[in-house]
């Protein structure tokens, strides 16, 4: 990307940043979002091989080769929410209202001043980010770019029509991964910033930190739409891999190669990160917390009628 058109960039973001309100808990909505997503930190765009294609005509055939890039793409927006009703995203709340399975949220409570309240409960949404036609201009701004598995407010995961699996974790509570301590958790046990486990892939978990749990369970709910065949009610956010276009994967915790994350509230943030992280981590007040997921593509330019192969770059 040129000098000029990076600053550009940096300069829209500032822009937004001051137009909707950088302080915390400023109201998330549509247009903070897609503003969100003019950040180069997050896009991270690379030219990362070459691909050879063989072309035929009724006159013979040949090879040509196109660049192949790689960069992140802003799928979802991924809400973590406490209060049923409530996702922080204001225009898609009305998606996720209360129902007879699914009423009430919130913490649980001892009744004791002196113990301290660890069980926590957040509803989460997956939602298709909105950027859409906004954020390919910005990517396509530094060259060839990527399409990525999400479409514009899709709903692909809504926690209050997934009650079983969410608020009774069934029938992941029986899972290996999910009885087998140290097995997919976020954090470590042994440096002592153990976030939470991924299993069972619900709404409960024991979290004195309220910031770290809806991250967990953003993560949880993420780990679930980024895979297929899970019981759980949800729409796949995956693509379909072709000649010269390779999508992301399952999403892994603590693994950037298959996706970051980009805080948008409390605070809206230019940079990108996986869990745990140590960046500044402010606590909502009301429990709604939210991110958008970056996940890695990378492709080429058809040249051909097929693709013979592709080389990549270290």
């Amino acid at each position: 990307m040129k000098r000029s058109a990076f600053a550009s960039v940096r300069w829209r973001f500032g822009v937004a940043l001051l137009t909707l309100g950088s302080a915390p808990a400023f109201a998330l909505n549509t247009a903070a979002i897609v503003a969100a997503a003019l950040s180069p930190d997050c896009l991270e765009y690379r030219i990362s091989g070459i691909c050879y294609w063989l072309y035929c005509t009724p006159f013979g055939c040949s090879v040509r080769t196109s660049v192949r890039v790689s960069h992140y793409v802003p799928d979802a927006v991924v809400s973590s929410y406490s209060n049923t009703g409530e996702n922080s995203w204001a225009e898609m709340a009305v998606l996720s209202p209360p129902n007879a399975t699914a009423r009430a949220g919130g913490d649980g409570t001892t009744n004791q001043a002196h113990e301290n309240n660890l069980a926590r409960f957040k509803n989460a949404d997956v939602i298709g980010h909105p950027a859409g036609a906004l954020f390919s201009q910005f990517a396509g701004s530094m060259g060839y770019s990527c399409e990525g598995a999400g479409t514009a407010f899709r709903p692909y995961l809504l926690s209050t029509f997934d009650t079983p699996a969410w608020r009774y974790n069934l029938p992941e509570s029986l899972y290996p991964e999910a009885l087998t301590p140290g097995l997919r958790e976020i954090g470590s046990r042994q440096s002592g910033n153990l976030w939470g486990a991924v299993y069972p892939r619900g709404g409960f978990l024991h979290q004195v930190d309220d910031y770290k749990a809806a991250a967990v369970v953003a993560q949880r709910a993420a780990d679930i739409v980024t895979r297929r065949n899970q019981i759980h009610a949800y729409q796949p956010l995956l693509g379909e891999a072709r000649d010269g276009y390779w999508p992301a994967g399952g999403l892994l915790e603590g693994d950037a190669s298959t996706g970051k994350w980009q805080e948008l509230t409390p605070t809206l943030s230019d940079r990108c990160a996986v869990f745990p992280h140590d960046l500044p981590r402010q606590q909502a007040q009301r429990g709604d917390y939210a991110w958008a997921l970056w996940r890695p593509y990378s492709c080429c330019q058809r040249q051909g009628q097929v693709l013979l192969g592709s080389v990549e770059l270290p």
